[in-house]
This record gives C-alpha cells, structure tokens and sequence, in this order.
C-alpha cells in the first residue's frame, strides 16, 4: 500500500471508531436528553438525537423523505472526496489529510442514519442560555477537514487548489 493510502487507512479508521466508541459509550451510559455539566456555563455532555442534517436542517420533515435524501447524499459526498484523494499526488498530504476528514466525519454519521435513522450527538458548547447545536466527533473532523480545505484555497490566491486533482 502506498503512503497515502495508509495514511487515509488509517485516519478513516481513528475517525470512524473514535466517532463511533464515542456515541456508543453516551448511547448506553446516558439518557435520551440528559445532561452532565462539565464546564459550567461553556461545556455539557447531552445526548440528543439528530434526525436532520448539519444544524438540524431537515429534521422537520418526513423521516421517509429525509433518511434517503441524506443517506444519498452522503453517498454521493464520500465517493466524490474518494475519487478526489486517489488523483492527489502523495506530496499534498494537507490536502489529503483534510479530505480524509471529511469523509471519515461524513461515514461517521452515515453509520448513525443507517443503523439509528438519525445522528447520536452529545457536544453541547454554551454560554449562558446561548447554545451551539449539539455535535459529536464526525462533525467536529468533517469542520476541521473543511477549515483545512479552505486555508488552501485561499492560500492558492486565485489559482485552482485542486488542479492537481485533474492530472
């Protein structure tokens, strides 16, 4: 196996089973809605149950349209950022961590939509009553994975930062 194949092996697997152990261990250990300070006034541990995509985006439609429409989706995203990653040359490691990101983030919470019909999260930042939406670990490395991405784009300065996906 190529370099870059075992580095993408192995971040997709630190990825998936952080991400996955994680919400495994809330799922039984916690109730549904429960809290656990952690921080006070910043940090909790509440496990919710998100049926809807990024920020809840979806979730207030019918579970027989969404399921498909974000298991499709997701489908369709980890399959491009894979015929991505195998045209970057093994130099743009940055590149390719950040992809790998992403699609370990997104296989992440596909497990979830399949097994559960919905996404187990449990971050819970705030200050005050201000809350940010709950997330779990396949979000927080898809939005690492996207920071990263974007730090190359704008560090290309008008150049295509992925021309080197087109060789």
């Amino acid at each position: 196996m190529r370099t870059k194949g075992k580095i993408v092996f192995s971040l997709l697997v630190f990825i998936i089973l952080l991400d996955q152990i994680s919400k495994f261990i809330v799922d039984r250990t916690m109730a549904l809605n429960h809290s656990i300070p952690v921080i006070q006034n910043l940090f909790s541990l509440t496990y919710i149950r998100n049926t809807g995509a990024a920020f809840g985006i979806l979730a207030g439609s019918d579970a027989a349209f969404r399921l498909p429409i974000l298991i499709v989706f997701s489908l369709l995203a980890i399959g491009f950022i894979g015929m991505m990653l195998r045209r970057l040359p093994e130099s743009e490691k940055g590149l390719i961590t950040a992809l790998t990101f992403i699609m370990g983030g997104a296989i992440g919470n596909l497990v979830d939509r399949v097994v559960y019909g919905e996404v187990i999260d449990f971050l819970d930042f705030y200050w005050s009553q201000f809350h940010w939406p709950a997330f779990n670990f396949a979000d927080s490395f898809i939005t690492l994975g996207v920071v990263i991405t974007s730090y190359y784009i704008i560090r290309s300065k008008g150049e295509d930062p992925f021309s080197l996906v087109r060789r």
